[in-house]
């Protein structure tokens, strides 16, 4: 297979339909490269990036720049993944051309190969805007992170009827792909068997097309990742360990070495 040299386009995406691929979020120009190295080719600049990275307690207060600045690092550290930036709590629900105008600036200052809104029917105009425009758009429906602490909390999603007629109406609206998120297993089956562009997964079984996770929590950076989440690792420990050692051996003055005179 002849070596890529441009990145992959939502089209290809969307082609992988029935084809089961990782998906990882990434946030700055390291991390993306090493996801890249792993053969992980799309990455999503997610507004996770709100409390893995910055500290907050939700996404709510995640803003545009954030996700221009981080898309930028991820797009920076990689060569031919595919790059998701979210479009942040109140950069699109007001109106069509807010929409368009927030995604524009995710691809023109952030250079994302794709962006991402939460909400389905509801939000289907939106998708439909963007779209038009000429940016790609992944969908993201089930619970809705940026809203949930203030409606409907973040219990498992089981409204089916109210499931399937969003999963319909984003990707009638254009969408490439939608997220479900904490989806009741069996309904995202039934949304994947029923939606010609993929569905990629995030505590919603093992049926959707993708899977998701945050990157933080598959390396063990974060301290309270969700229950359907998956550590490979526990960076954080190696982390705390190797920073004890070097302070260590600045406190005792083993390092930096003392020359050996000649």
């Amino acid at each position: 297979m002849a070596h890529r040299t441009t990145r992959l386009r939502a089209t290809e995406i969307t082609a992988r339909k029935g084809t089961a691929f990782p998906v990882m979020t990434a946030y700055d120009a390291p991390f993306a490269r090493c996801a890249e190295a792993a053969g992980i080719d799309v990455l999503l600049v997610g507004d996770s990036l709100g409390m893995v990275v910055l500290g907050y307690t939700s996404t709510t207060p995640v803003d545009l720049e954030d996700m221009i600045r981080h898309t930028a690092a991820v797009v920076r550290g990689t060569k031919t993944a595919h790059v998701i930036a979210d479009l942040p709590f109140g950069s699109y629900e007001a109106s069509d051309a807010d929409a368009v105008t927030s995604a524009i600036a995710l691809v023109k200052e952030g250079s994302a190969s794709s962006v991402k809104l939460e909400g389905g029917a509801e939000m289907a105009a939106r998708i439909a805007a963007i779209v038009g425009a000429g940016i790609p758009v992944c969908a993201h429906i089930g619970l809705l992170p940026q809203t949930a602490p203030i409606g409907d909390g973040f219990a498992l999603r089981r409204d089916r009827d109210a499931l399937l007629h969003d999963a319909h109406a984003v990707a009638d609206a254009g969408a490439y792909a939608v997220v479900l998120e904490v989806v009741e297993a069996d309904i995202a089956a039934e949304i994947t068997s029923q939606i010609a562009i993929p569905t990629i997964g995030i505590g919603a079984g093992p049926s959707c097309d993708a899977q998701v996770l945050v990157l933080h929590d598959v390396l063990g950076l974060y301290p309270d990742p969700p229950k359907f989440a998956k550590a490979y690792a526990n960076l954080a420990n190696d982390a705390t360990n190797a920073l004890r050692a070097y302070a260590g051996e600045v406190r005792s003055g083993a390092f930096p070495p003392r020359r050996v005179p000649r």
